[in-house]
């Protein structure tokens, strides 16, 4: 059955069922003597000339599934052999929560576009820890997306964040602070200079594995730049752009809550990503989210100085194929373009 099929059988379901049917799927694949082997022989694209190291850590390709997607680290084996080059798992927060209420997750499909008010549902750190710890280390580098709860005041923010760090710091490769998504109250009001040096000195006496900024798209290109060159100067690795929109002006369909992503933040997530990467190439690994479908989209972000790309919404819209297609068409324009490796792409844009 090809997935165009099994997506009309899946779009019968409320997202939030459908996503718990595949993830049922994956998680019942894994248990299967050599299950993830044959899905990977149909799913995975391999291809030296996407391969490079960043942190000393090997990234077989640039494309990773981005947070949301595996908040409980239940798929990540599977998500390997999907095809993915990194994952990330959560957004989860150091006690369990179960998110904002129901209905919170919305279709567009004719803009191939979801809208999320989700509210870091997760089972906490602890069951997390655990889920992890059982895979650790991978065979891809995983990203832990960390977050506060609800529950705690903006002015205590810092010690879930610590707790976080500290209880992941041998279970993660990378880490990526999450205070940008729309579905948490207030969090967005984190994004601000004074915290973003507080968190990163805290994280830094901590760990030593490279951490990653997420910003939202909703501000200004100069508050952009502002944020990360504040947030590279006090110890980020990594600037992540960016998170889901809440420019509800998007589609007349929008609700007014939650976090819009896919299709309809294309051209806004490309011009901010465009925007960072001008003042910050080379100055920090730089990584572009949103709105991405195809190889040619992840192609012009990496050519705009992006390391790495990730997806999350274009996943469920194109299936299970969609990291070996994105790989395979990048691969090919890397040769059209007669590079040999997809380092020599990165900031192709900036360098003209």
């Amino acid at each position: 059955m090809d997935y165009n099929t099994l997506k009309k059988i899946f779009f019968k379901f409320q997202p939030e069922t459908a996503h718990h049917i595949a993830e049922l799927g994956l998680r019942t694949l894994s248990a299967v003597p050599f299950g993830l082997e044959i899905l990977a022989k149909n799913t995975t694209y391999k291809d030296e000339i996407l391969n490079q190291k960043i942190w000393g850590l090997n990234f077989e390709n640039p494309l990773g599934i981005a947070g949301g997607f595996d908040k409980n680290a239940t798929m990540l084996a599977p998500l390997y052999a999907l095809g993915f080059g990194h994952a990330e798992f959560g957004t989860f927060t150091p006690k369990p929560q179960p998110g904002n209420a129901k209905p919170r997750l919305f279709r567009l499909v004719e803009e191939e576009s979801i809208q999320n008010a989700m509210g870091f549902n997760n089972e906490g750190a602890e069951a997390i820890a655990e889920r992890v710890r059982k895979i650790y280390p991978a065979k891809f580098p995983l990203v832990a997306n960390i977050g506060k709860n609800k529950i705690t005041p903006n002015e205590n923010a810092l010690s879930d964040y610590e707790i976080l760090t500290r209880k992941f710091e041998g279970l993660c490769d990378i880490f990526e602070i999450n205070i940008s998504s729309p579905n948490t109250p207030n969090l967005r009001a984190l994004q601000d200079e004074s915290f973003i040096k507080e968190i990163l000195s805290m994280m830094r006496g901590i760990t030593k594995k490279p951490i990653i900024l997420k910003i939202a798209p909703d501000m200004s290109a100069q508050k952009a730049v502002s944020l990360c060159s504040c947030a590279v100067k006090a110890g980020a690795d990594a600037l992540l752009v960016n998170n889901t929109s809440i420019d509800y002006s998007l589609t007349p369909k929008a609700r007014d809550f939650g976090g819009i992503s896919g299709r309809l933040i294309t051209q806004k997530s490309r011009e901010l990503f465009r925007a960072v990467s001008s003042e910050l190439f080379g100055k920090a690994v730089l990584i572009s989210c949103g709105g991405i479908s195809d190889g040619k989209e992840a192609y012009t972000r990496i050519k705009d100085g992006a390391s790495l790309v990730q997806i999350f919404t274009s996943f469920i819209f194109k299936g299970p194929k969609i990291a070996y297609n994105i790989n395979s068409e990048l691969a090919s324009l890397l040769r059209q373009d007669g590079l040999s490796n997809i380092t020599e792409a990165i900031g192709l844009n900036l360098k003209k």
